[in-house]
């Protein structure tokens, strides 16, 4: 298998409907993620039902609820039972096409991971990992793995509350579960480290160039991906540069960014509160307003009409402190 640099699929391709699962409580399909796809399901009846994987990603299930059913998982030549749990991961090799479930009792909130193989490329891991190894990645047990669990906990709380740095936060998250894989179920032989020179976090003049970028794209798209090119570093190493060198994450930096520009958004003229919701990468009005609503105390309408009935406005621009709600 060659590893390609592909989008992740699209989460109706594999999706619930192939499946017999009641339904979902949240999707990323409208969402504009690029590091991953996922889906948390609403119900996922007793039965049996097919199991499949696509070619390009690996699947990534995880218990978000703690359902305390029996599962057993079939593949030619494989068979595995196991006690669902919070926190028990499932894990699908690319390409898988014969698999099947077995489910004893309804299970609720199954959250499904896509993660495309191109995650395992050199330039986004600084490592060399044999394709074959990544086609290989065990389908034959579940498995207890807290980080990995953490994270899929994560994407679920993403998928329900979205956020104004969500797609930042999930680019992260796929580059950090590619490299849980690896460490963790990747064999040692297979993954061998590149040469390269030791950065300690990132040089004044190539972080001025990343921040410079997200200003000028608060209300635009913001990628992982494209920071960590302007840095000429890769996705994993990136993440943990910006932190040592601003003293947080960069889907919280963004977060304190977005939130201080709605509020300059909201307080200079009345552009529709959609329009400022899309503006700052909401999916919907809905999710925007909830957000602000919890990082500031206000709706956003709210916060508007008390920002006109005070005067001197200029002394209003930043009122409320940051918070973590928008990360």
């Amino acid at each position: 298998m060659e590893i390609q640099h592909d989008q992740p699929t699209p989460v109706s391709r594999y999706g619930l409907e192939q499946y017999g699962f009641e339904g979902f409580l949240s999707s990323s399909a409208d969402r504009g993620w690029s590091g991953l796809s996922a889906q948390l399901c609403t119900t996922v009846r007793k039965g049996v039902i097919p199991w499949r994987t696509p070619q390009s990603d690996i699947r990534i299930c995880v218990d978000t609820h703690g359902n305390e059913s029996l599962v057993t998982r079939r593949a030619p030549g494989v068979e595995s039972r196991i006690i669902a749990r919070r926190g028990t991961v499932w894990l699908s090799p690319p390409g898988l096409q014969e698999g099947s479930v077995d489910i004893a009792e309804d299970m609720t909130r199954i959250l499904h991971i896509y993660l495309p193989v191109s995650h395992f490329a050199p330039t986004n891991l600084e490592i060399n990992v044999d394709p074959a190894a990544v086609s290989a990645l065990s389908y034959e047990r579940a498995f207890e793995d807290p980080l990995l669990a953490e994270i899929g906990f994560a994407i679920a709380s993403e998928l329900q509350c979205e956020t104004s740095a969500g797609g930042l936060l999930i680019g992260a998250l796929a580059s950090s579960l590619a490299a849980r894989l690896v460490q963790k179920y990747v064999t040692a032989s297979s993954a061998q480290s590149l040469p390269r020179r030791i950065v300690q976090g990132l040089d004044r003049r190539r972080l001025l160039r990343v921040l410079d970028y997200i200003e000028a794209n608060l209300e635009g798209d913001l990628s992982i991906e494209r920071m960590a090119a302007i840095a000429c570093l890769s996705r994993f190493h990136f993440a943990r540069s910006f932190r040592q060198a601003v003293g947080q994450s960069p889907h919280r930096y963004v977060s304190a960014k977005r939130l201080k520009r709605a509020k300059a958004l909201l307080m200079h003229g009345d552009r529709p509160l959609v329009d400022i919701a899309l503006a700052l990468s909401f999916s919907s009005q809905a999710n925007f307003a909830r957000a602000f609503r919890q990082a500031t105390g206000l709706a956003p309408g709210q916060y508007r009409r008390e920002l006109a009935s005070r005067e001197p406005v200029s002394s209003l621009t930043d009122i409320g402190q940051p918070s973590p709600i928008l990360a």
